[in-house]
């Protein structure tokens, strides 16, 4: 394997060209398709995608790549991007400042790169595997926060919330009397990444995407924290569940998960 520092560079330029799209586009009126009662998806993201794939298949042509809305291509390659263009969809299109870019490069299905750009605040955050996470270039670290009780976590919730019993609401509940509180942005990848730089202590959701996932859980790995599923065994970024957090609270947090595992 390369050393993946080397496709850094186009990852945060590809990132940085899509953000500074979609917020120019934040407060025009937009055209809202519905993939299903509450997943949104416009045609911002579908642009978005296309200027990260044009940058990263003219860049890398070998490369496989798998995104969010439309965008497949398959090569014989060990390489595959996975790309959330607009990670908040439904914030955006409520004209809510709280979205982002989701860059990632696996290797053998490896998560080896990570690129999450916040164009409303500026901030990008960048990991490369074994090298450490970066907010602006600047190093980051998980919290040192030991306790449940004085805890900030995040969540989400499915999709599919208004007609799944398996939908998150149980253990909401279990950790809002637990927790000192507990955040809900709208954006994975931003959960993940404000829990690598320790603006979040802990994150759990379930029934995401690889392209939710792969880069804020390097990310997380890279500052220092621990990610794993919910039973707390290994992460995969191509199973839907997963816990995130600063490491301390770690056990807590599948503790408390343990007491509603949908069967």
């Amino acid at each position: 394997m390369d050393n993946p520092a080397i496709y850094l560079p186009e990852a945060r330029e590809a990132a940085q060209e899509a953000g500074r799209y979609l917020l120019q586009g934040l407060g025009q009126k937009k055209e809202v398709d519905f993939k299903g009662q509450v997943d949104l998806v416009t045609s911002f993201d579908r642009r978005s995608e296309e200027m990260i794939f044009r940058r990263l298949s003219q860049a890398f042509p070998d490369h496989s790549f798998l995104a969010e809305e439309e965008i497949r291509r398959d090569r014989a390659s060990d390489y595959c991007w996975l790309v959330d263009p607009l990670d908040g969809t439904t914030n955006y299109a409520h004209g809510l400042p709280v979205f982002c870019v989701s860059i990632a490069l696996s290797f053998k299905k490896e998560v080896v790169l990570g690129v999450v750009y916040d164009p409303a605040r500026e901030e990008i955050f960048t990991a490369v595997r074994g090298q450490g996470a970066y907010l602006n270039g600047q190093p980051v670290r998980v919290s040192e926060t030991a306790e449940l009780g004085r805890s900030l976590l995040a969540t989400g919730f499915p999709y599919d919330v208004r007609s799944s019993n398996d939908n998150n609401l149980d253990h909401f509940s279990n950790f809002a009397v637990r927790a000192q509180a507990i955040r809900r942005l709208g954006s994975a990848a931003l959960d993940l990444c404000y829990v690598a730089c320790g603006r979040f202590d802990g994150y759990w959701e379930k029934k995401l995407k690889p392209w939710d996932l792969a880069a804020g859980s390097l990310l997380v790995e890279e500052a220092g924290g621990r990610v794993s599923n919910l039973e707390g065994g290994d992460f995969n970024v191509f199973s839907p569940h997963i816990v995130a957090s600063n490491g301390h609270i770690h056990q807590s947090m599948l503790e408390i998960l343990s007491l509603g595992l949908v069967k």
